[in-house]
């Protein structure tokens, strides 16, 4: 085993030695120390694995038979135990091999190495403080070549600036289909912006003629007269006015004058709408007219209070929730599928930090009107001048264990029709459950006038009702 390199010998078999005369020893001279006594204690400690687990790699463990490193005047590399002390020359000499305890003995007729004696101090210092100047001549050398050879790849590499690059290839300007841009391209030519003196909001045009459908709280500052004018997506302007509107539903359609051949935009079918279904709105958020926001279907039939007479009945919406960003100005404007069809009217936002003095931002809680009922609106209002509203016949409130109180039957309505009558708690309205008076009358909204539903009395009584409708007579 080698041992290392602070001045510890090696061992070495020992060859078989011959009979020989017995010879004296020939002694170390005592002015000289053993170096295998003075090396032993000055050799580095080594670490050792404990006895009671396995050796580390590349050591012994240190047992019986083994020389102990680390005990001062331990001969390295020399038979016997640990902490067997350094050979005693001198002595009587002794016949047979050397033994493993006491005095190291010499055998007849056989020669052991003498150990050299040590160089006079300060030889060795030399020398190596010597090696160690060529070594560090040599190192700044090396840097500095290394350095001059590295400084002359880099000064040789060619410069490269993106200012002096080729334009790329213009891309194709073929959205692919069912993507955000693909949608946008549809959409934004049928979407406008509304302005009027007390603010702006958002459009989308539904005949060629200049037919548009809002919100009826975007419009109703300028039910008694005041102007409306609309901004077109290429930059165009018309002014309009009003045909009609909802405030039950939250809907009105105006004119714009003297405009042909516009673009309108298409619609879809809100009833095949699902949870997640990935959507996009389009308006003018803050006058920030084509707007582009993307984001899914949150949640449907959700009754929310909302329109220009917020926190009546009167304009309860079964709306679409949507976390696609919604702001003032968006109110109006189209929530789009993917397939660029509008699904619904953006109309109301939730937005906890609103005060009389500011206006509130998106959340990422948005509403809108279904398409399905703004559709049937925009028609009658087109067509007639007004709208019906679709009506049970029945005044509710809030019951107490859940569901919609009846306080009051409308004589001759729907539901006194149906057998209906005040104290009755409707829990149950064509299989959607009714936990509060809110979530009847959006129910009811959803539905067109001669519409059959069936309505579920208390836990278990089912009835049948053929839904009435009303003229609006807007304020």
């Amino acid at each position: 085993m080698t041992e290392n390199n602070h001045g510890a010998a090696e061992d070495q078999p020992q060859p078989e030695a011959p009979q020989t005369p017995q010879q004296t020893p020939t002694a170390v001279p005592s002015e000289q120390p053993s170096p295998w006594a003075a090396n032993a204690s000055a050799a580095p400690q080594q670490e050792w694995q404990p006895t009671s687990g396995p050796a580390h790699p590349g050591f012994q463990q240190q047992g019986a038979g083994q020389p102990d490193p680390g005990q001062p005047g331990a001969l390295q590399g020399a038979p016997g135990q640990p902490g067997t002390p350094a050979p005693q020359f001198g002595a009587a000499p002794h016949q047979g091999a050397p033994t493993s305890t006491g005095a190291f003995y010499a055998q007849p007729g056989v020669s052991y190495p003498v150990p050299q004696q040590q160089r006079r101090p300060g030889r060795g210092r030399v020398v190596a403080g010597v090696a160690a100047a060529v070594l560090a001549v040599g190192g700044l050398s090396g840097g500095i070549g290394g350095y001059i050879g590295y400084q002359a790849a880099v000064d040789a590499q060619p410069v490269t600036n993106a200012l002096s690059a080729p334009k790329p290839v213009q891309q194709s300007s073929n959205a692919p289909a069912g993507s955000i841009e693909s949608v946008a391209e549809k959409v934004l030519p049928s979407v406008v912006k509304l302005q009027l003196s007390g603010g702006e909001g958002s459009g989308i045009v539904i005949s060629s003629d200049g037919f548009i459908l809002t919100n009826n709280h975007v419009v109703e500052g300028a039910a008694a007269g005041g102007q409306i004018q609309i901004v077109f997506q290429d930059g165009k302007t018309a002014t309009a006015t009003i045909v009609g509107r909802d405030p039950s539903s939250d809907l009105a359609v105006v004119k714009a004058a003297n405009v042909t051949g516009l673009p309108t935009a298409e619609l879809g079918n809100s009833g095949d709408l699902r949870v997640g279904q990935q959507v996009v709105a389009v308006g003018s958020p803050f006058d920030l007219q084509g707007t582009v926001t993307s984001g899914i279907v949150s949640s449907l039939n959700r009754p929310v209070r909302a329109g220009g007479e917020q926190g009546s009945q009167s304009s309860v919406l079964d709306a679409i929730q949507t976390d696609a960003a919604i702001n003032p100005g968006n109110s109006g404007g189209p929530l789009v599928n993917m397939q660029g069809q509008v699904v619904g009217i953006n109309s109301a936002i939730y937005s906890p930090n609103t005060t009389s003095q500011s206006q509130g931002g998106s959340v990422g809680i948005g509403f809108a009107i279904p398409i399905d009922q703004a559709r049937r609106t925009a028609k009658e209002i087109t067509e007639t001048g007004k709208a019906t509203q679709t009506v049970l016949g029945v005044s509710v409130k809030d019951g107490e264990n859940g569901g919609a109180l009846v306080s009051e039957v409308t004589a001759g309505g729907a539901a006194e029709k149906a057998g209906l009558k005040a104290g009755d708690v409707i829990t149950g309205f064509d299989g959607r459950k009714i936990d509060t008076s809110d979530a009847l009358v959006a129910a009811v909204r959803s539905k067109a006038p001669n519409d059959k539903v069936k309505l579920t009395v208390g836990e278990d009584k089912s009835v049948e009702v053929t839904l009435g409708s009303q003229v609006v007579e807007p304020k």
